[in-house]
């Protein structure tokens, strides 16, 4: 037998698949069973028909209860049927089937919780600005393109009783489950604007009567000694760049959060969840 001391348990040799076989040694003698490591497994293709898939049991369920949403297919575990209150998959308006975990896996990849429910439904189709409506609060995105952010945007949004989110038709990320899932049922609950040239929309929302405030780090007025009238509208741009040069010339006003700590910048979607709290308190008094 070898004395080479390299191979023993805590060194660097002692790799995860030397690990595998000694563990598959103890179960031969008797001893802990075979651990055995999950594979992970990947997304599969896209939807080539324009739908989008949906999943996670908060936003299935906000889509469900859309009128809005023509849905076209659900799978969904037996489990997740029973806490979406399911009863008769026979009598929903689309297709369903019955299936388990691992299927929703192959279409969504093992990393998607998906928590045993997909459906694939057409996009909602964005708004006009001038179907903006009658809404005292808006949120406008400057080219913010990673859907998480969105999606925990379009969360606090709706949490805040924001009317509408506005954002650009390029360089905005499209309806996915990725960003429906970070939103956990908020892209059913407001109305989403898609606008071609940010400054056109910014002067029609002046025009309209809303105070459009551009969040900037280096703004010269803390957010909540800006607020002025009963229309705001909240301006974010993208992370690390912040806003374009036009549209922060073309802001009424360039705010920025307090904040006395360490650090002087929050993720955009935090960012916006606070200024959220702030413009709507503003507007309640």
């Amino acid at each position: 037998m070898s004395d080479d001391k390299s191979n023993k348990p805590g060194t660097r040799k002692d790799t995860h698949y030397a690990k595998l076989r000694r563990a598959h040694r103890d179960q031969k003698a008797g001893g802990a069973p075979v651990f055995r490591p999950r594979q992970p497994v990947p997304p599969g293709e896209a939807p080539t028909d324009g739908l989008v898939r949906l999943y996670g049991l908060h936003t299935v369920r906000a889509a469900l209860d859309n009128p809005r949403r023509k849905i076209r297919k659900m799978l969904v575990t037996r489990n997740a049927a029973e806490r979406l209150a399911i009863t008769d998959l026979a009598a929903l308006p689309f297709k369903a089937e019955l299936v388990e975990p691992k299927d929703i896996d192959r279409i969504t990849g093992s990393d998607a919780v998906h928590q045993g429910v997909l459906i694939e439904a057409e996009p909602l189709k964005p708004k006009r600005l001038d179907a903006l409506g009658d809404t005292r609060l808006v949120l406008v995105l400057d080219q913010v393109t990673d859907p998480h952010n969105v999606g925990a945007i379009l969360r606090s949004a709706v949490a805040f009783g924001a009317g509408a989110l506005i954002t650009t038709a390029r360089h905005s990320p499209q309806e996915s489950g990725v960003l429906a899932k970070s939103a956990s049922g908020a892209l059913e609950h407001i109305d989403q604007i898609e606008v071609k040239n940010l400054a056109d929309a910014l002067e029609q929302l002046h025009e309209a009567g809303f105070q459009t405030i551009g969040l900037d780090s280096e703004g010269q007025a803390e957010l909540e000694k800006t607020f002025d009238g009963d229309k705001i509208a909240l301006v974010l741009g993208a992370e690390g760049k912040g806003l374009r040069q036009k549209t922060r010339e073309t802001v009424t006003a360039l705010a920025r959060l307090d904040m006395p700590g360490a650090i002087h910048s929050l993720n955009v979607s935090n960012a916006a969840a606070v200024s959220l709290y702030a413009a709507n308190a503003f507007l309640k008094r």
